[in-house]
């Protein structure tokens, strides 16, 4: 391996970096780890930076000793991630999946998998406006900031995910007039 494993809860987490996936995810092949359990995308932005780093896991299994390995590697907005489909074919819908919803390049993978070809953005990103927050209010229990019992001087906070007030129709504000 590339990288010096830690392993914690009986999970053994390779950290890479970005240049290092590939050939690890080939040495953890060779190495028997051929049944390939999940691929994954965490929207890895912090505060005020959402959507522009993204950490992506890859989680392998070794059948003789059912000893998992999951690899950890983090790209930035302009970088593609090295598919691992070719050593792992299941491995191809995930990173289908990681390139529509999260909107990371994968081997320059253009085509759709869940989504409409006509359908804007990518919804499992944390910068993602969701618009059914803005038509209809959200029918649980209301979130920080939303039911205008805050201090005058305390700032009114939204939720991810819920855009400004200045973004879109209001339904509700139509009918009311």
């Amino acid at each position: 391996m590339t990288t010096t494993p830690k392993t914690a809860f009986g999970q053994t987490i390779h950290h890479v970096e970005l240049t290092d996936w590939l050939t690890t995810a080939a040495e953890l092949h060779g190495s028997g780890h051929t049944m390939f359990d999940w691929l994954g995308v965490e929207d890895a932005g912090r505060p005020g930076a959402v959507g522009q780093r993204h950490a992506v896991f890859l989680h392998v299994i070794d059948p003789s000793t059912r000893e998992g390995v999951m690899l950890r590697t983090e790209l930035g907005p302009d970088e593609a991630l090295p598919g691992v489909a070719h050593l792992w074919k299941g491995a191809r819908w995930h990173e289908r999946e990681a390139a529509e919803m999260f909107g990371i390049t994968v081997d320059g993978e253009p085509e759709h998998l869940l989504l409409p070809e006509s359908f804007q953005g990518h919804p499992l990103r944390k910068d993602f406006v969701l618009a059914s927050r803005v038509v209809r209010p959200w029918p649980g229990r209301l979130e920080p900031g939303e039911d205008n019992t805050s201090a005058p001087s305390r700032r009114r906070t939204a939720p991810p995910g819920v855009p400004d007030p200045s973004w879109g129709p209001r339904r509700e504000e139509e009918q009311q007039s």
